[in-house]
């Protein structure tokens, strides 16, 4: 069976290398930060964002106890406001929808209103050859909302600049799928 995390991975390290500008808009329980940060190395930088105090104290911990590189910052905002704090191209992103696993906070959710505007400035903060990539949970109606809000919005924009796939399970709708946005 197709494991999404495991293609996650080999999408964006097709495209982000040692010492490359990463960003983590989702930190959540800091996975996506901690692979970002080690795939970039010393001399790359990652920019990780959460809008709960949480995920920054339980991301900062994995990233100590794992050896992760100096390479971080971590940021108490959202990840719309991702052009206040990154001040340069980037080479990828990662966006994991949805809320904070193991905080039982489940009315705590990402939502369209900041998703969407923080996927258009990522998409500008994009180098050429970089990647973001977008992971959708739509076991929950704000979540299938989002996912076709995102895919909406993708579909507009010219294949010239922006290659745009979607990647799911077919005969499990429910299940979390992704999209890969990589710039030309």
């Amino acid at each position: 069976m197709i494991d999404l995390l495991q293609l996650h991975k080999y999408f964006i390290l097709s495209h982000l290398k040692e010492g490359g500008i990463a960003v983590d808009f989702t930190m959540g329980n800091g996975n996506d930060t901690l692979f970002l940060s080690k795939a970039v190395g010393e001399s790359g930088h990652v920019y990780a964002f959460d809008i709960q105090e949480r995920a920054l104290e339980v991301t900062r911990k994995r990233l100590e106890e794992d050896g992760a590189p100096q390479n971080y910052t971590l940021i108490h905002a959202s990840h719309h406001r991702v052009k206040e704090f990154v001040k340069c191209s980037i080479n990828a992103g990662m966006f994991n929808l949805g809320y904070l696993p193991g905080s039982g906070k489940k009315e705590l959710y990402t939502k369209r209103e900041t998703t969407l505007p923080a996927i258009k400035d990522a998409l500008e903060l994009l180098a050429p050859d970089g990647i973001l990539l977008v992971a959708v949970y739509p076991g929950h109606e704000e979540g299938r909302l989002e996912g076709e809000t995102i895919k909406e919005y993708f579909s507009t924009l010219s294949r010239f600049s922006v290659c745009v796939s979607e990647f799911r399970i077919i005969n499990s709708p429910a299940s979390p799928y992704f999209f890969i946005a990589e710039k030309k």
